[in-house]
């Protein structure tokens, strides 16, 4: 293998292991090649003259140092390169013996075994593992039918094993206006925020002056509702980005992720509901483990998930990322301008839908959030808590539902008949009256609600209309609200005993 100042340095080592030592001896700032996640992501760019360039060394004496190096160890190239194959020279490189050995390290967790033990173990089963491929086995795990709560119990050793070396990657650096550099600049907003609240729980004190609470207790109140707004980026997440990568099959962000997402969103409303009742205790607890756990995600978010994301997406597929997200929102910030004007269009094969089960419908029909066949669209109709009733712009009926507990009975002799004829002569002026309003513009919605044979009805009416505004029917939806209005208090548990 013939070298030069443009050859790659993990091409080198790969084909040189035994070089690993050397260039440390040359210089220790290279003692970071040593690192598999830094040699399969830097080394994977970085040149030999760029290396040399860290190392302060001369690029043309840097080559002729490593070729003489090479010649003298020839012999010994040939013998490491057999036994150390791309850089997996300790632990199993059987996917499934690695498999079989996270489970062991969960069992343990959930034993209580001590975590510095379970973190060596850990370690020496993916030594020379890329994060990204930790979060593969994880999704491999997890198809096998690991709950995703056990899995993010194995998400925090993991990222505790490979922080030093994370740290010493270089964090995604997308174009400005990409959904990914949106989420980072999303993640900066935070950070100051957290800062700003942290600082203020200092003035506060531990344990809590009263005093000082009450002192600060505006400012207080309003960082916790700007530190709220981190449920936007969340659910952005989990609305626009995790359906691509389940469309790769790679469902363990969405399962794992949002499951720490809620316990953030948990803390934070722990906080303000203790903050509502002058609760100085209950407010600060939660409100420390939520800034502790957006500052991990934060870290998961940038070391691990967006980088793989970047990985796997097309740029088609991060277009359509960008399509929906102004419909969700942005936390904080307003996306830059730029991406993605200019981009190059890809000549691949489509990108896979986000809903993969699309492809399973027969005769499916493009809506304009999804696709459905005819008999989807009708079952669902069907099964709505709701009586629907549809009249088009020339005021007759074309649809009602016919659910199993229907309100007001209808029959198929209405359909096409022209909607006063379906009222008592006494209520036609409303029907007028209604219509009208809706046909000027002047009202989108009209409402009543009445008792009937023991039950509490709501009845509403919406003006239908196209993308340009006009009307094109009327909607009337009435519902049996009697149950309904006895709820209170809340019910989060399934209740089917």
């Amino acid at each position: 293998m013939g070298i030069s100042a443009n050859t790659k340095i993990n091409d080198l080592l790969k084909k040189y292991p035994f070089l690993e030592d050397f260039l440390v001896s040359l210089s220790p700032k290279f003692k970071g090649l040593k690192n598999p996640i830094m040699r399969k992501t830097i080394g994977k760019v970085a040149t030999l003259g760029k290396v040399a360039g860290i190392g302060g060394l001369d690029p043309d004496e840097f080559v002729a140092t490593l070729t003489k190096e090479i010649d003298r160890q020839a012999g010994k190239a040939t013998i490491s390169v057999e036994q150390t194959p791309d850089g997996a020279d300790s632990g199993s490189s059987d996917p499934e013996e690695k498999q079989q050995a996270l489970k062991k390290i969960i069992k343990a967790l959930h034993a209580g075994e001590d975590m510095a033990v379970l973190k060596q173990r850990f370690s020496e089963l993916v030594k020379g593992v890329e994060a990204t491929e930790i979060a593969q086995m994880e999704q491999a795990l997890m198809d096998e039918g690991l709950p995703a709560e056990e899995i993010k119990r194995l998400c925090d050793v993991h990222v505790e094993i490979f922080k030093e070396a994370l740290e010493e990657q270089d964090r995604p650096d997308p174009p400005l206006g990409h959904p990914i550099h949106t989420y980072m600049k999303e993640n900066r907003a935070s950070e100051k925020i957290m800062s700003e609240t942290s600082m203020l729980l200092g003035r506060i004190g531990h344990p809590p002056a009263p005093e000082a609470f009450s002192e600060n207790s505006q400012a207080l109140d309003a960082l916790i509702d700007r530190l709220s707004e981190i449920n936007t980026h969340y659910t952005r997440k989990e609305n626009q980005l995790f359906p691509m990568l389940e469309a790769h099959h790679f469902t363990g962000p969405s399962q794992v992720m949002w499951s720490i997402h809620d316990d953030i969103r948990a803390s934070l409303k722990q906080a303000r509901e203790a903050f509502a009742q002058s609760d100085p205790e209950g407010t600060i607890a939660p409100l420390k483990e939520a800034i502790l756990a957006i500052r991990d995600m934060i870290y998961k978010e940038e070391h691990i998930l967006y980088p793989a994301s970047l990985d796997m997406l097309s740029d088609q597929e991060w277009v359509r990322v960008k399509e929906g997200e102004a419909d969700i929102g942005f936390a904080w910030v307003v996306p830059d301008t730029g991406w993605p004007e200019g981009i190059i269009q890809e000549t691949e094969a489509p990108a896979p839908e986000p809903q993969a089960v699309v492809e399973d419908v027969a005769g499916a029909l493009g809506l304009d959030t999804g696709h459905m066949a005819l008999e989807q669209i009708n079952l669902m109709l069907t099964h709505l808590p709701v009586d629907l009733t549809f009249v088009d712009e020339n005021d007759r009926v074309a649809y009602y539902s016919e659910g199993p507990e229907r309100i007001f009975p209808r029959s198929p002799a209405i359909i096409g008949r022209e909607v006063r004829n379906c009222h008592p002569p006494k209520s036609v002026h409303l029907v007028n009256q209604i219509l009208d309003a809706f046909k000027s513009g002047s009202r989108d919605t009209a409402e009543f609600w009445i008792e009937l044979g023991g039950k509490f009805i709501y009845i509403r009416y919406f003006a239908v209309r196209d993308a340009d505004g006009y009307y094109r029917g009327c909607l009337e939806v009435s519902q049996d609200l009697t149950e309904i209005r006895k709820l209170e208090g809340q019910q989060r548990l399934l209740d089917w005993e």
